[in-house]
């Protein structure tokens, strides 16, 4: 079945986070405007044509692929029974983590003390969840995207409250592989919905790079968390002062 269809939604999903129009998007690639809108509505793109608009958009076709398998997953949203799974198993939830970032079977039993038959039990239980599908010679196919949600008051929402958040910004962020920054701000809801905008389309890079770097060996990766944050918020010592 041909990618085509899908490369033309991702790209043309990606114009639109970043604010791009057909207009712009012809005026750099040298081409009219009803050319482009013929090249989208006709899905013809030459590998030459769609290496200039990665170019423009700052993607690798890699990347852009990336995001094309990222999208055609079909579990975007896990449901309760999924989440209360994972919440309440921890060696449930690092293979469930391993298997979405690409790992193998050997990977995981390699890098964690976790036995051969005890990995096979925990795909087994991941297959009936339906986040993955498991295949013969203890191979699986992913079914769940990289940057899948899950529900704001759910079980993993609790989870990563109450244990992953606190810890993580309790360690030390220095060096050229880590960053953090607080900023306050008074900004109008139109400000506020573009930010939220740009945060969502950083998260679906993060997605893509992740899924691109998951053709790296092991040793050529590391663990990484990203916290992305935003909402109407006032620390307390302020607010006390505030007049009455």
């Amino acid at each position: 079945m041909s990618q085509i269809p899908a490369v033309c939604t991702a790209l043309k999903r990606l114009l639109r986070e970043r604010h791009l129009t057909y207009r712009d998007l012809a005026g750099r690639l040298g081409m009219s405007e009803a050319n482009v809108k013929r090249m989208f509505a006709r899905q013809s793109i030459t590998l030459e044509r769609l290496e200039a608009i990665c170019a423009i958009l700052d993607l690798g076709l890699a990347e852009l692929f990336a995001i094309v398998d990222s999208n055609e997953r079909s579990l975007t949203q896990l449901t309760p029974e999924q989440e209360e799974a994972l919440a309440s198993d921890t060696r449930l939830c690092l293979v469930a983590v391993c298997v979405r970032d690409g790992w193998s079977f050997q990977d995981i039993i390699t890098q964690y003390a976790i036995s051969e038959h005890e990995c096979i039990r925990l795909l087994a239980r991941l297959d009936r969840l339906k986040l993955i599908e498991l295949l013969p010679g203890n191979r699986f196919k992913v079914l769940i995207s990289r940057n899948v949600r899950w529900s704001p008051d759910g079980p993993l929402a609790r989870f990563i409250a109450n244990d992953v958040i606190g810890n993580f910004l309790q360690g030390r962020f220095e060096g050229d592989d880590s960053y953090r920054f607080y900023l306050r701000a008074s900004l109008s809801a139109a400000s506020m919905q573009q930010l939220r905008q740009r945060l969502e389309q950083l998260t679906h890079e993060v997605a893509a790079l992740d899924a691109a770097d998951a053709r790296l060996p092991l040793s050529q990766r590391q663990h990484t968390g990203f916290l992305l944050a935003m909402r109407p918020w006032e620390l307390s010592a302020f607010q006390a002062l505030r007049r009455r």
